[in-house]
């Protein structure tokens, strides 16, 4: 039987793999022409038909009308998706492992002290200072390299992280169990945003090949929204919101590389120099050899 802590590492590793998957689609469905509009409500509508009727026939819908899977899915769902979706419009992959994944772990720690007052221990407060150097010292060299220290493509993936932060916390906090979570973070994505999508959005499904479009759908809408979902609940159970969203922000930064021969992007000194910081303040490991000192 494997531990908790195994089992921790285990759904962390399934988040890892398909959260990497989502930097490298999410990019593809810009050169695919997928409008970002199209493809979270597809992603919304097809996890929903799956969720609803089981729910249903489990007779478990009680809870869709607390207040708890509504606001996490206007933050974790719906705001989320549609900043995150467009910031790809404007910028490469690797911005995404920077200003999204980059930040999550920082943006969970301060949401968790601004809303609940939990505390910064002296490896959150490392890791922040790590992360602002980098982020502040990428941002320098970007304005030499090109003129522009931080696009707009950056800012709309920073505010994805304070969502996506806002969110981890509100999870935990409010201990909801993996699949109900998920469901109510889905259906009520679907709910909130359809009506909306359907009556006032610009709809633009013709202009992308059918299977382009089926596949980015089948992945976004199943693979994201249910299967990372649930690992990632069940990882913050028994990992904690800090060290889980920490090692989850390393699959964006595989992506930001494997983007380089996959999607023809360039990584520039700047970008490579936020990289290597981020992935030092997210993945802290110093408290790695400080745990291997204490076993010898």
């Amino acid at each position: 039987m494997m531990t908790s802590k195994t089992q921790g590492y285990l759904y962390v590793l399934i988040t890892m793999c398909i959260w990497g998957g989502f930097t490298i689609t999410s990019r593809l469905s810009v050169k695919w022409q997928i409008e970002v509009w199209d493809l979270t409500a597809l992603r919304f509508l097809l996890a929903f038909c799956i969720l609803m009727p089981i729910l249903i026939w489990k007779k478990d819908t009680a809870f869709l009308w607390k207040k708890e899977p509504f606001i996490l899915a206007l933050i974790g769902g719906v705001i989320y998706c549609l900043t995150a979706y467009s910031a790809f419009k404007y910028v490469p992959a690797a911005h995404a492992a920077i200003f999204l994944n980059g930040c999550i772990p920082l943006c969970t720690a301060v949401a968790g002290f601004l809303l609940f007052k939990q505390p910064f221990d002296r490896h959150t407060w490392l890791s922040l200072i790590i992360m602002l150097i980098a982020i502040t010292a990428m941002s320098a060299l970007m304005y030499q390299e090109t003129g522009v220290a931080f696009g707009f493509g950056d800012l709309l993936f920073t505010l994805s992280a304070m969502w996506w932060g806002i969110f981890t916390v509100l999870l935990r906090q409010w201990k909801l169990s993996a699949w109900h979570a998920m469901s109510g973070v889905a259906i009520w994505s679907a709910l909130i945003y359809l009506p909306v999508y359907l009556l006032f959005l610009p709809k633009n499904l013709t202009a992308p090949e059918p299977m382009h479009l089926f596949s980015q759908v089948i992945f976004h809408g199943i693979f994201v929204v249910i299967i990372a979902t649930l690992t990632y609940v069940e990882a913050i159970k028994r990992l904690g919101a800090f060290k889980t969203g920490s090692i989850v922000t390393l699959a964006p930064f595989i992506a930001a590389v494997l983007a380089v021969p996959l999607l023809g992007e360039p990584l520039s000194f700047a970008i490579i120099c936020g990289l290597f910081g981020m992935g030092i303040g997210a993945l802290q490991p110093w408290r790695w050899f400080a745990q291997k000192k204490l076993h010898h």
